[in-house]
């Protein structure tokens, strides 16, 4: 699923986390270019679970009886 809201595209920022996990488990990475990393990491995967949450939300709909219905 690709979502694209101001920008931002869900596939390319999943692609994103898993270049900075490779980096991450390199053994050549420093302790200060670790943290960068892990911040940037984090930072992507908020903004990753803020997405898939609006999706979520404007998949469930409420019906005319005031159920919760799902796409």
């Amino acid at each position: 699923m690709e979502q694209k809201e101001e920008g931002f595209n869900l596939e390319e920022a999943f692609a994103k986390l898993e270049e900075t996990v490779a980096k991450l488990e390199r053994d050549d990475i420093s302790l200060e270019d670790s943290f960068k990393e892990y911040q940037k990491g984090m930072e992507l995967l908020k903004k990753c679970s803020e997405t898939i949450d609006s999706v979520e939300k404007k998949v469930l709909v409420l019906n005319g009886n005031g159920e919760l219905n799902e796409f």
